[in-house]
């Protein structure tokens, strides 16, 4: 099977030679991981741990990001990021937001909202078709795409943005519209420029925390359901499928998130027992395909190898006909053991530990797993 039938395959439930795979990883494990094969550049990482999806970009050619004296650089919305060093890594953070204490509408600085005029689609039919001939599973999108809380909030502040979904405030849902406007349009050229050929429109949004979930039904219904309806109307409307990310307990919006038409729930952070793979797959297998689900917080970065293989080997009793694509609960985090990452993949069956020079002569498609692509974060 090529990448691309295994995947459909899965999707449909109608079998498959091996479990559909999706890596994330931060940069340092990447790293780690490119450093263990003697690789050079992502694409042949990703060949190696057998991910079976890639994703293509319009180019950015709007305004200058800017990077400050203080070595923050400029997000699209006007915010910074700064990196929070930790022990083996680091991570941007949002170090300042042009929205936090604006209370009232005329004082909204609508100079910060970008458009998508500020992407050139025309290479969108090019990557898709290179991509075809690779036999990979075609998405397009990021987990920041969409993403009213979270993303809102490295603008606004993370208090703020859940004071104003319960208040409604004006100024937010100003904000909130235009985030849905930019990544709707944004979303609607690619897959017209795509004509058909991307598989997945993926975009996030994080509803839940550890144990329960952010927001209440209500506001959901008030001021997220409705732009998912619209927004998923117009993916399946191009022939491709909707993935969401939904970090934390988000099963209390899943029966209508199904309803409003979402096909793939990417990560599935099993948290709480609710949660667990085998409950979801038991209330919602039939209905919703789940993406990720070997925790990255627990067995991954804390368990053994033996642990790792019998998490994966129950996924693999779970799923025998598919409805899982197999990956990690987020981004693979430093500290991980190698030994752990290598038994994810090698029980999956997709990890390929001969290197030939088929997979020596593959380019980057993206940016190198060291670096880091400003316009992928926001």
């Amino acid at each position: 099977m090529t990448s691309r039938e295994r995947v459909f395959s899965a999707f449909n439930r109608t079998g498959y030679d091996r479990i559909p795979v999706k890596h994330e990883a931060t940069p340092e494990v990447n790293r780690m991981l490119l450093d263990h094969f003697g690789l050079k550049n992502m694409e042949q990482l990703l060949r190696v741990v057998g991910d079976d999806f890639r994703y293509i970009d319009p180019v950015y050619i709007g305004p200058a990001l800017r990077t400050f004296p203080d070595g923050s650089v400029e997000g699209y919305w006007g915010e910074r990021y700064r990196y929070a060093a930790f022990e083996g890594g680091k991570y941007l953070e949002s170090s300042y937001q042009p929205f936090a204490g604006v209370e009232r509408l005329e004082d909204l600085d609508r100079a910060h909202f970008p458009t998508a005029g500020w992407f050139d689609y025309a290479t969108i039919r090019a990557q898709c078709e290179k991509l075809s001939r690779q036999g990979v599973a075609i998405c397009f999108g990021t987990a920041g795409d969409m993403d009213f809380i979270n993303g809102i909030a490295r603008a606004r502040g993370t208090e703020q943005v859940l004071i104003d979904l319960i208040t409604d405030d004006p100024v937010y849902l100003e904000i909130m519209e235009a985030r849905f406007r930019f990544y709707f349009e944004i979303h609607r050229q690619v897959l017209e420029a795509a004509g058909g050929l991307v598989d997945f429109a993926h975009i996030g949004e994080d509803l839940g925390t550890q144990k329960s979930q952010v927001i209440s039904h209500a506001i959901f219904e008030r001021h997220f359901a409705p732009k998912f309806k619209q927004y998923f109307d117009m993916v399946h409307a191009y022939g491709a499928r909707t993935m969401m990310h939904m970090c934390g307990c988000v099963i209390a919006f899943l029966p209508h998130l199904i309803e409003l038409g979402l096909d793939v729930y990417d990560v599935v952070q099993p948290a709480v027992p609710e949660m667990d793979i085998a409950e979801l797959q038991r209330r919602f297998g039939d209905r919703l395909t789940f993406c990720g689900s070997v925790c990255v917080q627990t067995t991954l970065a804390f368990g053994s190898a033996a642990e790792v293989m019998a998490e994966v080997r129950r996924r693999l009793a779970l799923f025998p006909k598919g409805g899982l694509f197999l990956g990690p609960t987020h981004a693979i985090q430093v500290g991980s053991p190698l030994d752990n990452v290598l038994a994810l993949y090698r029980t999956a069956g997709s990890l390929c530990e001969v290197i030939d020079d088929q997979i020596l002569a593959a380019t980057a498609e993206t940016a190198e797993a060291g670096g880091i692509n400003i316009s992928k974060l926001f």
